[in-house]
């Protein structure tokens, strides 16, 4: 990042030219800086970068990664005449795991930590973080008689200690908290006393009706799935008339020292080919360095990806969480996991092949800041990038667009319920907090987030800067994850059917209605689309052969509408949303639609099954690299700037 130009008259050295606000008294660090071998000039542009991000001079020195940060405190350590410890035994610890965990979260450690020294001897270990040498010195000066029993360790020596002390109870936390705390939200049990009572009673009710009256039993049931499928296609043309999003201008022009502290977070999981490839995605994202937590959550056996990760040299604001290994084994566990460790006040979720807009955080940013506390999420778009590998794949991003360009703006811009996707979702940390954070139990934990968030208050909002992604290619790829989605849709419209009127006092009629189509109608429609090409059938044939009943002929009207204007909906609203270079394939996509649907159907039954054998297992979609990832997130970064109105960084 470029330096301020031009010296401040406030200043506290002169050879820093900014004022003492980002510039310690440079009298005070010249001996470390010496021995760090930091120069003079490099130590002016780190005065005037803590001055121009908010931040101070130790936080930026840090940040450049130029120097070891166990050589940083070394040094100060001297300078204060304080013992320094390289290595914090976590069993020595004299400190609750739950007090651990409320300092992991703590922007700055200035609370002294007990330990037991091997010779018996209790040490007050402290790590001073973001505070500045004078400061330091003026409070050792003032309990100069602790002095004997203080020690200094890193910031990221003390924090393993603290997280090894806190392991056992994070993981329970991750396990439990949501179940503990608000029972009726989990998935961990799928279907509840009631609903399986109300489930037998309907199941009894509809064999004796079929008994008796066995044709307009049938009629019955035929007419109330048509009718849910007509909601389905009623909300895909009402998202029609939904105009494209566009970004602020100027975003890069953001001044550096109103940006929060952002985190990010990336669960992965047997994801070693794809490593390079995320951190230089993560590494073009436009905001200060030192304003930045990038969270690599990983399982503690994952060996594979852990050892791809340490291969590498990673920038300080980076850190690998190891999640203990333990059922349930998925990702929203994982991130429950590492959630208690961030200490930002936003967060962003990624996945592991992501390549986002380098700009994404900024525009995510200026939609909160220019929205009420009650904007907990905005969800910026997928976009799939490799649509001319295969059909399956060219089918896929057809959807992620009708979805992401076209249904979730509609539903932003009224201010309804919003289903998440599975990531790039930026939230405000303590909104995510509050209401329970991701449900561990439940395979979609992004669909049931959107819902829980809406009933407890908060709202969700959509971005335009896209997040890049790989769409499957293979069909042994593509029907494991569809099927873990629509099961995952299924368990969270069980989850929050359990009060229906509870649901719709929390969501208004409006979403509620929405809550039914987008959980509930299509999987339904998923499920029953072959068995309506049947039934249509079916009825055509009677019609031909004999005299039309009245309600013959109204099921055929009726099936051949849904089957019309299923497909109308689903493709003008892909076209809808598709860019007009993106058109040229859109006829093939046209005559591929009716197999592809036939597919998501095949999905739609094997969730169905899982849902009743394996619940909360997870099956996990297989990533590679993209070849042409790293070109096109370079092309895009081509010409921003950081905030701060430096080039984007290159490491």
């Amino acid at each position: 990042m470029a330096g301020l130009p031009g010296a401040c008259q406030n200043c506290a050295c002169a050879a820093c030219g900014v004022s003492d606000r980002g510039c310690p008294d440079h009298r005070q660090w010249r001996g470390i800086l010496e021995r760090l071998g930091v120069g003079a000039e490099e130590a002016s542009r780190l005065c005037a970068r803590a001055a121009q991000n908010g931040t101070d001079f130790q936080t930026e020195l840090l940040a450049t990664g130029n120097v070891e940060e166990d050589q940083v405190f070394r040094e100060i350590a001297g300078e204060l005449d304080i013992a320094y410890v390289e290595d914090v035994d976590a069993a020595r610890l004299l400190i609750k795991p739950e007090h651990a965990a409320m300092l992991l979260r703590r922007n700055g450690w200035h609370v002294p930590v007990k330990m037991e020294e091997r010779s018996g001897r209790t040490a007050l270990v402290v790590v001073p973080e973001r505070i500045s040498l004078p400061s330091m010195k003026r409070l050792v000066r003032r309990h100069h008689r602790l002095r004997p029993n203080l020690r200094i360790a890193a910031p990221s020596t003390l924090r393993r200690a603290l997280i090894a002390n806190a392991r056992p109870m994070l993981a329970a936390q991750a396990r439990n908290e949501l179940y503990d705390k608000r029972p009726a939200f989990s998935a961990r049990i799928i279907i509840d006393a009631w609903q399986g009572m109300i489930l037998g009673m309907l199941m009894v009710c509809f064999a004796l009706a079929v008994s008796f009256e066995t044709s307009a039993s049938l009629h019955g049931l035929h007419l109330v799935f048509s009718l849910f499928f007509l909601f389905c296609i009623g909300l895909r043309f009402a998202a029609l008339t939904s105009p494209p999003q566009h970004p602020p201008r100027n975003l890069e022009d953001t001044p550096a020292g109103e940006l929060p502290y952002y985190a990010i977070l990336v669960a992965l999981h047997r994801e070693a080919e794809v490593v390079p490839q995320l951190l230089a995605a993560l590494d073009r994202l436009v905001w200060p360095r030192s304003k930045l937590e990038v969270k690599i959550v990983c399982e503690a056996d994952d060996q594979p990806t852990l050892s791809a990760l340490r291969a590498r040299w990673l920038p300080p604001h980076v850190e690998i969480v190891e999640v203990p290994a333990g059922v349930p084994r998925t990702k929203p566990k994982a991130l429950c996991y590492a959630l208690p460790l961030v200490r930002s006040d936003h967060l962003v979720l990624y996945d592991a092949e992501d390549r986002p807009h380098p700009l994404q955080l900024l525009e995510a940013w200026h939609a909160f800041r220019g929205a009420g506390p009650d904007l907990a999420c905005v969800q910026a778009p997928l976009d799939v990038t490799n649509s001319s590998e295969s059909r399956i794949a060219q089918l896929f991003a057809f959807e992620y667009r009708a979805l992401f360009r076209g249904l979730l703006p509609f539903l932003s811009g009224r201010r309804v319920l919003l289903p998440l996707g599975g990531t790039s979702n930026h939230f405000r940390t303590e909104a995510l907090r509050d209401v329970g954070a991701w449900d561990p139990y439940n395979v979609t934990e992004d669909a049931d987030l959107g819902i829980r968030l809406f009933r407890l208050g908060y709202r969700t909002g959509t971005i335009s800067l896209p997040t890049l992604e790989d769409a499957p290619t293979e069909l042994s790829v593509w029907l494991p994850q569809r099927t873990r989605w629509f099961k995952g849709w299924l368990q969270t419209w069980l989850v929050h059917m359990r009060d229906p009127l509870a649901l719709a006092a929390d969501l208004g009629w409006r979403s509620f209605l929405i809550a039914q189509i987008l959980m509930a109608g299509l999987v339904l429609s998923a499920l029953l689309h072959p068995l309506l090409l049947v039934a249509l059938g079916h009825t055509a044939l009677q019609l031909s052969f004999g005299t039309p009943s009245g309600w013959s002929a109204a099921l055929l009207a009726l099936d051949t509408l849904n089957i019309f204007c299923g497909y109308a909906s689903f493709l003008l609203l892909g076209r809808h949303a598709l860019a007009r270079e993106e058109r040229a394939t859109f006829w093939r996509i046209v005559l591929w639609t009716p197999p592809y649907w036939m597919l998501l159907s095949a999905a739609a039954w094997r969730a169905a099954f899982h849902l009743w054998r394996r619940p909360h297992h997870w099956e996990k979609t297989p990533h590679r690299r993209t070849p042409a990832a790293g070109r096109s997130a370079q092309g895009a970064a081509a010409g921003l700037t950081t905030p701060s109105g430096s080039p984007v960084p290159s490491r």
